[in-house]
This record gives C-alpha cells, sequence and structure tokens, in this order.
C-alpha cells in the first residue's frame, strides 16, 4: 500500500497526513490555478453531485463548449469535399486539428497518420479489417491475432473478423506476457513475412492496470512474443482509456496502430474518434468497400477503382463529421489553458486515485474484517504501473460480498455517480473475480447479461463496483465517496448510522383516509420463497369487473398450497392462526411517479386498475421523468372522475387543471417514448398541460399518455402461464399491480424506528412507509414476507398470478409526503433482509386467470 496505512474503522484518513506520509511527492491540483474555482467556473453544474465515472466519460468544460458555440456562430463551414471557400475552410481546419492530434501525441505527419472514425470500437474494427492477416495454408501456419485477456469487449471482438479468414485467435494472459521475456528470441523472426497482430491496453478500463509500454518495442523486435510462432510482428495499442489522463509519446512507443475516443479526454464531442496509423504500415493495409471522397478515380460500368493517395483520404468513407473535428482544437485548448497539459492531469489524478485507496483499503469493521476487496494489480505506487481507477467489491461483515447493484442504488441516492458491472472488460472480470468460464455460461443460463442488475448469483459476485478520476475531480468528490462507503457500511459504537449527506426537496403530499378493513381468507400455492416486500397481480376482464376495498361484504380472497414448512404447521397458519387476511387500501397511479388516488371501488381494463399509470411526464427530450431525477413529482396528485371523463391534477401553489381521459381520435398526435426499454405509442396531452408542468418543475416538461390502441407485452411469466400468452402493460415498470403486506412493513417500521438517534417513537408512520412502495393493494393479516410465497391469489371471482419480484428501488427512499430523501430505508431493508418485492402479473389465459362466477 502506497504511504502509511489509514487507521482503521469508521475514521477518515486526513489528505494532509497521508500527503505526509508519501514516500514520494504528490502534486494536487494545477500549480497557482484553483481548482476550487475551476470547478465553480467551468462545472458549476456538479454542485452538489460526485461525479466518480471519468473512465466512462469525462466531462467538457463550460469555455470548450462557449468558444465552440461561437465559433460556429461566426464563422461558415461547408462540406470539406467541395471547392468553394467555406468549404476550404472546413478542410484546412480539419488538416489543422489533425497535427494538433499528433503534436498532442508527441509526433508528426511523417511518422503518423490520422483516421477519423466514429470512436475506437470503430478504429479497432477497422484495423480488423484492413490488416494484411495470411490464412493458413500448406507452406504456412498463417497468421496469428493474439490479444491480452484484460481487453475491452471492442478488442476481443476483433477475432469474428479473423475467424472469417480462418487466422488463429489466441487470448495471452497478462501473467503470460509478463513472464515471456524469459522465453528468448529463438522463434520470434522479427524480419519474418508472415504478419501478427498483437493487440494490448495501455490501461486497463477494469482495475486500471497500466501495462508497460515497453512491450510495443519488445513485441516488434522478437524480444517478447505472445506466442512462439515465426513471423513478423505489429502492436496495436488500445490507449482510450489511457490517454484520458495521461500523456503518450509516440515518438518513443511507436505503436503500429494506436484506436482513441475523443470523449475520454475532452468529454465533447462524443462519436468521433481516430486510428493513429504508423505510416511504414500503411501501405500494408487492404481495403474492399470504397466510400464517397475516397476515389482518386473509378468507373460505375465496370471494376475500376483508385484509392487516394493518402491513407486518411483512403479509409475516411463518406463525409467525416467535420464540425466535432473542428470541436477538437476547442477541446486542446480548453485542457491546455486549464491545467497546462496532461503531465500534470496524470499527477492530480493519481494523487486522488492513492489517497482513496489509502483510505478505502484501511477501512475496517470492528472486528477487524476489510469493508471492501479492492481488484489491483498495483498498491496505486505510482501513475506509471496504476491509473486513477479503483475496481472494488463492498463487504458485509462477514466477508460476504455485497451486489454491486445496491451499491449502485445506494450511491445515487447520495448523488454519488460511479459505474458497476464488468465493464465491457469479460476476461479481466473473470480474472478478479474468479469466475470461470463454466460460470459464465451458467450466469447467461440464468438469465444474466452484460449491462443488466442481475449482481450476485448462488452469492457469488458477476461483477464489482468501479470509480474514476478526472482533471477536474476534487479533494471533495474522494471524500465524499470514502463518506458513503463509511456511512452504508460502518455505524458508530452505539449503533447509529453516521450523517447522511444527501437531501431531496420538500413538499407536499395530500393521502386519503385508511378505508374499512375488507374481510378475506387467503391460501397459497406451493412456491421457492421470493425476495422483498410489494407484490403485484393481474386479472383477466371478459366481463365488466371491480376490485372492492369496502362494504360490508366484502370478496373472499382465496388461495391453496400443497405443502407446508414445519413452522408454519406448529403457527397453524394455513387454519387461520393469525386471523382473517384483509385488504384494507386500493390505490392507484394515473400518472407515472406522481401522487397515488385512493379509492374504495374501481373497475379493471386490460392492462390493470383503469387508468392506472397511463400517463407520464417527460422532459424536453421526450424522456421519462420519475422522482429518481425529479422528487416533486410526487407532489402533483390527480384525481379522476369517471362520469365526466376527466382527470384534475392539482399542485401546491397551482391552479387546478382538466385533462380528458381519453384522447380525441382525429387530433391526438402518436408518438413513440421508451419506458424500461420498451417502445410505447403515445400522444402528447397539449400545450396547456405542458405549460402547467413546465411552470410547476421549472423546465419545460410534457405530459403525454399510451395510445388506447397500443398494446404492450410484460417481458416476465407468470409460473404456470403458458407460452404464447402475454400480460399487456400501461406505462408500468414491470406488471399490472403491484401488492404490499402491512406486516412487512411494520417490521420494516421497527428496524427504523429502533435505529433513530432522537429517540423518536415514530420516526416512520406506517402510512408514510406504505406510501413509499406505491402498492395498488395493500393487505393485512398475514405474517410478515408471508406473500413472498404466494404463487397466486383471489379477490372473490378475480384471480391474480404472482410473477415474481420487483426489483428493489431507491424510490422507497422519498417521503411521498414531502420529496425528501431519507437513505435508512433503502439501507435497512437491504440489511434487514435480502429480499426482492414481490409481484403479480395478469396472464391472458383463462386456465391461470379467470372468473369464478
Amino acid at each position: 500500500m502506497a504511504g502509511e496505512a489509514a487507521p482503521g474503522g469508521a475514521e477518515l484518513l486526513a489528505f494532509a497526513r497521508f500527503r505526509e506520509s508519501s514516500k514520494q511527492p504528490l502534486a494536487y491540483g494545477y500549480g497557482p490555478r484553483s481548482l476550487r474555482e475551476l470547478r465553480q467556473r467551468e462545472f458549476s453544474r456538479l454542485a452538489g453531485t460526485v461525479y466518480l465515472d471519468h473512465a466512462g466519460a469525462t466531462l467538457f468544460p463550460q469555455s470548450q463548449l462557449t468558444r465552440f458555440t461561437n465559433d460556429l456562430m461566426e464563422n461558415v463551414y461547408g462540406n470539406p469535399h467541395s471547392q468553394n471557400i467555406s468549404s476550404r475552410l472546413t478542410h484546412d481546419t480539419v488538416e489543422h486539428v489533425r497535427y494538433r492530434i499528433l503534436a498532442h501525441f508527441h509526433t508528426s505527419p511523417e511518422d503518423y497518420s490520422v483516421i477519423f472514425t466514429a470512436g475506437s470500437t470503430a478504429a479497432l474494427k477497422l484495423v480488423a479489417e484492413a490488416f494484411p492477416w495470411v490464412s493458413p495454408g500448406p507452406e504456412s501456419s498463417g497468421s496469428h491475432f493474439c490479444y491480452l485477456t484484460d481487453s475491452h469487449t471492442s478488442v476481443v471482438g476483433m477475432r469474428k473478423v479473423t475467424m472469417a479468414m480462418n487466422v488463429t485467435s489466441v487470448p495471452v494472459r497478462p501473467e503470460d506476457m509478463w513472464s515471456a521475456e524469459t522465453q528468448g528470441t529463438a522463434a520470434c523472426d522479427p524480419d519474418g513475412q508472415l504478419p501478427h497482430l498483437f493487440c494490448y491496453p495501455a490501461q486497463s478500463n477494469f482495475s486500471g492496470t497500466r501495462y508497460p509500454l515497453s512491450w510495443i518495442g519488445e513485441v516488434k523486435a522478437g524480444r517478447r512474443c505472445p506466442v512462439n510462432v515465426p513471423g513478423k510482428w505489429f502492436v496495436l495499442l488500445d490507449a482510450a482509456s489511457y490517454v484520458s489522463t495521461s500523456p503518450l509519446d509516440l515518438s518513443v512507443h511507436q505503436a503500429d496502430f494506436v484506436p482513441l475516443s475523443f470523449y475520454k479526454i475532452f468529454g465533447f464531442p462524443t462519436g468521433l474518434g481516430a486510428l493513429l496509423v504508423n505510416n511504414r504500415v500503411a501501405p500494408l493495409l487492404r481495403k474492399t468497400y470504397f466510400g464517397g471522397g475516397t476515389a482518386a478515380a473509378y468507373l460505375a460500368g465496370e471494376d475500376f477503382y483508385i484509392p487516394r493517395h493518402s491513407v486518411a483520404e483512403r479509409f475516411e468513407d463518406g463525409t467525416i463529421s467535420f464540425l466535432d473535428v473542428i470541436a477538437l482544437k476547442h477541446g486542446f485548448d480548453a485542457l491546455e489553458l486549464l491545467t497546462g497539459g496532461m503531465e500534470n492531469i496524470k499527477q492530480h489524478t493519481f494523487t486522488l486515485a492513492q489517497y482513496t485507496y489509502t483510505a478505502l483499503s484501511a477501512l475496517r469493521y470492528p472486528s477487524g474484517a476489510p469493508v471492501v476487496r479492492i481488484y489491483s494489480d498495483s498498491e496505486f505506487s505510482s501513475p506509471e504501473v496504476q491509473g486513477p481507477v479503483i475496481n472494488f467489491n463492498v463487504l458485509d461483515p462477514s466477508g460476504n460480498i455485497i451486489g454491486y447493484s445496491q451499491v449502485d442504488k445506494m450511491a445515487n441516492l447520495y448523488n454519488i455517480h460511479l459505474r458497476t458491472g464488468c465493464f465491457c472488460n469479460t476476461g479481466a472480470c473473470q480474472r478478479h473475480l474468479g469466475i470461470s468460464d463454466e460460470m459464465v455460461k451458467k450466469h447467461l443460463q440464468a438469465g444474466h447479461v452484460c449491462g443488466d442488475n442481475v449482481d450476485l448469483i448462488d452469492g457469488q459476485p458477476t461483477g464489482s463496483v468501479r470509480i474514476s478520476f478526472g482533471y477536474m475531480s476534487t479533494l471533495e468528490d474522494a471524500q465524499a465517496f470514502l463518506r458513503f462507503i463509511i456511512a452504508m457500511q460502518l455505524r458508530g459504537s452505539d449503533g447509529q448510522p453516521l450523517p447522511q449527506t444527501a437531501a431531496g426537496e420538500a413538499g407536499a403530499l395530500s393521502e386519503s383516509e385508511a378505508q374499512d378493513a375488507v374481510l378475506a381468507t387467503t391460501d397459497r400455492c406451493s412456491s421457492s420463497p421470493q425476495k422483498e416486500a410489494p407484490t403485484a397481480s393481474g386479472v383477466c376482464n371478459d366481463l365488466p369487473s371491480t376490485v372492492d376495498a369496502g362494504g360490508s361484504h366484502p370478496p373472499p380472497l382465496m388461495a391453496t398450497r400443497t405443502q407446508q414448512t414445519p413452522l408454519e404447521k406448529a403457527a397453524g397458519v394455513l387454519d387461520g392462526g393469525l386471523g382473517p387476511h384483509v385488504i384494507t387500501n386500493l390505490y392507484l397511479y394515473p400518472i407515472k411517479s406522481c401522487a397515488a388516488f385512493e379509492v374504495t371501488k374501481w373497475p379493471l381494463g386490460n392492462q390493470g386498475l383503469l387508468y392506472d399509470r397511463s400517463w407520464m411526464v417527460v422532459n424536453h427530450n421526450g424522456v421519462c421523468l420519475s422522482q429518481k431525477q425529479e422528487p416533486r413529482l410526487c407532489l402533483i396528485q390527480p384525481f379522476i372522475d369517471l362520469q365526466q371523463k376527466i382527470m384534475v391534477i392539482r399542485a401546491k401553489g397551482m391552479e387546478p387543471i382538466e385533462v380528458p381521459l381519453e384522447e380525441d381520435g382525429e387530433q391526438a398526435q402518436i408518438c413513440q417514448s421508451k419506458v424500461c426499454a420498451d417502445r410505447v405509442n403515445t400522444y402528447n396531452c397539449g400545450e396547456k398541460i405542458s405549460s402547467w408542468l413546465s411552470r410547476f418543475f421549472g423546465r419545460p416538461c410534457q405530459l403525454i399518455k399510451q395510445s388506447s390502441d397500443f398494446q404492450r407485452s410484460a417481458k416476465r411469466r407468470g409460473k404456470d402461464q403458458p407460452v404464447g400468452t402475454a400480460a399487456f402493460l400501461s406505462l408500468v415498470n414491470e406488471a399490472q399491480y403491484l401488492l404490499i403486506n402491512r406486516s412487512s412493513v411494520l417490521e420494516l417500521q421497527q428496524q427504523l424506528n429502533a435505529s433513530d438517534e432522537h429517540g423518536k417513537e415514530e420516526l416512520f408512520p406506517m402510512k408514510d412507509l406504505i406510501s413509499r412502495f406505491r402498492a395498488n393493494i395493500i393487505t393485512n393479516g398475514t405474517r410478515a414476507f408471508e406473500e413472498e410465497k404466494w404463487d397466486g391469489v383471489s379477490i372473490g371471482s378475480l384471480r391474480f398470478q404472482v410473477s415474481g419480484p420487483c426489483h428493489r428501488c431507491q424510490m422507497i427512499c422519498i417521503d411521498q409526503q414531502t420529496g425528501q430523501r431519507n437513505q435508512n430505508v433503502f439501507q435497512k431493508l437491504s440489511e434487514s433482509r435480502e429480499r426482492k418485492n414481490a409481484m403479480l402479473s395478469r396472464p391472458v389465459g383463462r386456465s391461470q386467470v379467470y372468473f369464478t362466477g
């Protein structure tokens, strides 16, 4: 570990003491330039936000965007393939940017050419398709494509191109490359004619490990061979992650190919990258397709094509994104002006990473067990071996890994932006987490795919958590993150949580009084226990029907279960040991993420409760807003009048406004939006309500409603639901109905109130907690979390089928009466029971969902 160890437990390592204990000088900031002033002037949008995903995408400064915008407003840039004045200006500016790129990497047009691409992935694909591969034959073993297993998906994906040419692909482990030097050079022939390609990252995007740039020269010279085969080795250096915070000198480390993405360096523009090609290698590249601007001459009537002379002109098919290229000039200018150059950025970001690593490594539970497990090949001893990236998993006091999805959701509550998963680097993920090839395939069969929230399978992690620093990152960012980890995992000796750091906005939400309970009985079908609190359900509605939450003669709620546990037999659960089961409340949420509308009796539609989540608020880009981004949504109260066919919307300080329940078929203009990655057809509810919402939120918003003739099918399926049937959804996330058990909420309430540091008797009232789960059906009379074992329930003649758990969501931390956030709710639910909210869905088939009378 770099420097002296930080004190254990929950104490935060002082930065001054950390610097004093370091064996080498540590730079922080950019000399006389005030980092705090830089943040306030250039990144004011980060106020209240801790952004730690710079390895994913860094952020652009305000001055860069301002100067670029001014440039566009003051100049006319035409298509560079034309010859007019504006086009010549574009061409000359683009060429100037090429020189600027090469100068940034300490080289010149004499040694390297810049081919603009859509990003580093497109650059890698270009190399895979253009490299002079030699297929194996009678007299040759053919070319070899070798890549370090600690490589981005886009590098590994090159093997599909080589496989089509019958070229051998060989994954090389980092430890094998480190030991390859001892194998000598007998089998390597740098003067041979058979071309091979070795790809490796200058910096692992998974762990931040920096691999030796000296490998470039050693591999090309035959002193270090990825595999022992005769031939000439070429080297592709994946620099995308490395150059975001470090200088790269191509005059010293002369890689043959260097792909990169500029948003990793500047934050803007996105969708623009480049392939730097060593001019000595460029003549070897082969190209089949030719696009606009690449031909010196060609014939449409016969196979005649002569490419342009320069490498860039040959490989840049069509018109390049020339305005984005021009934006790069302002990126270079801003970076130099604000920081003084990449060497300063390298030192500054490493200091933050080393400090955070040291403090994080020292965190201990009272038992002495570590709070985190860090995945690294270095001890953060120097920026030559480690970039500003820390990859880890959080552990509980017993040493078990806490799923990355839970950590991510807790971080969001603190407004800390980090990244989780495997980061498009399966090889490094497998190596550091000990995931075998068989386990990866097993995880896929279990439903886990790259980028989802399935973080633990059979107790084993499928990924991890990554934080990364950028040139504008501050000590306050690092310490806010460390305090978050301490607050999440470590508590004082009295068991109280440490101070929280995030808060939402205040307001008010009206809620109806609880209605008279409805008598019911429950019969549970056999099933394996699910995880967490709310559940949902679905009903087939071939006949007019309603769900009733009041009255003197309520319908019975029934089901069966084939087996009982010994504990249940002893307690007499199925024999009514806990008394009658009742439905206490019925809610619908006409506008997604807005306040609840409580009813005592309500009709069912073919998508659930009629008009439940039929509308949603979207921003100026048409993206759905939820309470995660805009907690004040809970302050908007919709009321539905079925007789007048209107929805009345109220909010404090606003005049009530009416919206018709159904669209005007002639006036409605259908548009498309997305809900949980599903495409939905919607229509805009008009300028009047849009203006009303925009005034309330202080930014452009619109209200849209799902088109009545659009059908969206549920992805999840009930246990007994036949293939080919589907439940149709409104704008809900996953299921038609949500159901929650009061006993389960009561258990959570007791745990939350027990941890109240102020000693209040009722820190979290039941009504408050229940409203946070935003359920449609509230039940009582069952054991806490008993609902997790249900496969189906009945309310009178209506049958509902349980389809599975809801994903635990940080929205339960938002007080629906005030809009304020409290992280304890999510954290306590996670600590007390590793559960998922049970959910019900509505299959169409009558064999699963039917009326009994």
